[in-house]
């Protein structure tokens, strides 16, 4: 229960002006900063220097295969509307992630690294 509680008060619903609900993201607390991202950061995701964000580079075999990660990772990032940063060249592909709406780390990029993680 307290991994779902966590999860639902980092999603809060506020109405906005024309009465639509809209999602503000939180930021992680001090507690999913030890709960959430440390394992994150134990599997190679490294803290960006001057910024709330966490980043990690992946080599692949040949240009084929990173250009196939990168297209999974879209497509589970369109679909949770959440979009890592990146660079590629050749068969490296760096990826940095940070939610702009909370101006820092939140569980959305928990949840992205992870699926990164499981490819």
């Amino acid at each position: 229960m307290h991994a779902l509680c966590s999860y639902l008060k980092a999603y809060i619903s506020l109405p906005t002006i024309s009465g639509k609900m809209t999602i503000m993201i939180a930021k992680l607390t001090a507690l999913q900063r030890t709960t959430l991202l440390e394992p994150v950061l134990a599997r190679g995701w490294k803290l960006v220097e001057n910024r709330d964000a966490i980043s990690k580079t992946f080599t692949f075999g040949d240009f084929n295969a990173a250009f196939g990660f990168m297209t999974r990772i879209a497509l589970k990032a369109d679909k949770a509307d959440h979009h890592p940063e990146w660079f590629n060249v050749y068969n490296k592909v760096e990826i940095s992630l940070s939610t702009h709406e909370c101006a820092g780390l939140s569980q959305r990029d928990i949840d992205l690294a992870e699926f990164i993680d499981n490819i």
